[in-house]
């Protein structure tokens, strides 16, 4: 059966993170979403999502689908509510479709809205993301059921006897290689994946994901629930952060209560706040309503979309939103909403044109071997027309 992950309107609520990818395609915890997914079910998927995007991920239909909700995380009481479904029936949390079973010829009408032959409905409670802030919120509960989906039944590969280990929620692939570094699992686990460095004098504290073929560098402090993705490069001070994947926070300043997406690069000493002054309540920028929404918490940081940049020294006032394609810099505090494709700082932002982005993006591409095709040259192309509205500087 194949797995065909599909978006809700949780595609627009959790911009800017996704007008590159399809929900599913979101890290949070070890896995991204669709990761989790095939594990569980063992399975291979695909996306259902906005047009634009299917060029770069393209939806695989075959003669036996279960259609999930991208937005779901899932757990073994939703896989077994799902495994009961039969096809032509859906399993519902109220009003909200969390997975249906359709044979080739419907899943080729699949429609939120279609007619069903029956709906189960679902009451236990799940994780599922809804806005940018609950992949930090939410990350210490994916990331310890990921460690046990990940590491059941199996032993970590040794690390070198230099290192401290305290507790025993540690586990390293091999060729994860560790020196000198102190690994506190009392508050959660710690996993290293795949041919990953820690160098020395690192201090971390569980819950932490350092996925394949990334580094720490000498002397970070890392707290929990952090997530550092694959290929990136991290260091300095980092608390209940996650980087999507291939991006780099490599010197001193802080990052916290934060999300980072793929191709991200923050500067030396840069920063950001995480708590407001006068402890109120903290507003993020909302894509949907055009206006900064209340988030409910006292703690949170900064998001920032594929591709973004900030130069050295950079201050983040708290709860702040930093557009696909954005490249900050300069003295001062930017604008709590940097829009995609912006190029600027507290002094001001102009446009960050076309010919720039994919002279910039190929450089990235470059150092890390992959190629800048026309798929997504034109993916970068769709989303800088369809945020053309928010450029308002």
């Amino acid at each position: 059966m194949a797995i065909i992950l599909f978006d809700d309107n949780a595609h627009y609520t959790l911009r800017p993170l996704t007008f590159t990818r399809p929900v599913a395609n979101l890290r949070i915890g070890i896995l991204t979403i669709a990761e989790k997914w095939a594990k569980y079910l063992n399975a291979d998927y695909s996306y259902l999502t906005l047009p634009y995007l299917q060029g770069k991920f393209p939806v695989n239909i075959s003669a036996h689908n279960v259609f999930i909700n991208g937005s779901v995380c899932p757990d073994e009481d939703l896989v077994e509510a799902i495994d009961k479904l039969q096809t032509g029936e859906g399993l519902y949390h109220a009003d909200s479709l969390i997975a249906v079973k359709l044979n080739e010829g419907d899943a080729r009408m699949f429609t939120l809205d279609m007619r069903l032959d029956r709906i189960v409905q679902y009451d236990t409670s799940f994780v599922q993301l809804r806005y940018p802030e609950d992949i930090f919120r939410k990350n210490d509960t994916e990331l310890r059921r990921d460690f046990k989906l990940l590491t059941k039944g199996r032993s970590s590969a040794a690390i070198s006897n230099s290192n401290t280990v305290i507790g025993n929620d540690f586990f390293a692939e091999e060729d994860a290689v560790a020196e000198c570094s102190t690994f506190n699992t009392k508050n959660g686990p710690i996993y290293l994946g795949r041919t990953t460095e820690v160098w020395e004098g690192t201090h971390i504290r569980g819950a932490l994901a350092l996925c394949n073929d990334s580094q720490i560098k000498m002397g970070a402090k890392i707290y929990g629930a952090t997530t550092i993705g694959p290929k990136c490069r991290v260091g300095g001070e980092i608390n209940n952060a996650v980087l999507w994947g291939h991006s780099s926070k490599g010197h001193e300043g802080y990052l916290g209560n934060a999300v980072l997406g793929e191709w991200c690069n923050i500067g030396a000493d840069s920063n950001n706040s995480n708590l407001k002054n006068n402890y109120t309540e903290v507003k993020l920028w909302d894509y949907t309503t055009h206006h900064f929404r209340k988030t409910g918490l006292q703690f949170c940081g900064l998001v920032m979309a594929d591709h973004s940049k900030c130069g050295i020294n950079t201050m983040f006032n708290t709860g702040t939103v930093v557009g696909v394609s954005a490249n900050v810099f300069g003295a001062g505090y930017p604008r709590n909403f940097v829009p995609d494709f912006a190029w600027g700082g507290a002094h001001g932002f102009e446009v960050y044109k076309m010919d720039k982005v994919f002279e910039t993006v190929k450089l990235v591409y470059d150092r890390r071997n992959k190629e800048l095709d026309e798929v997504e040259k034109q993916l970068l192309l769709d989303i800088f027309n369809l945020t053309q509205p928010y450029r308002i500087f």
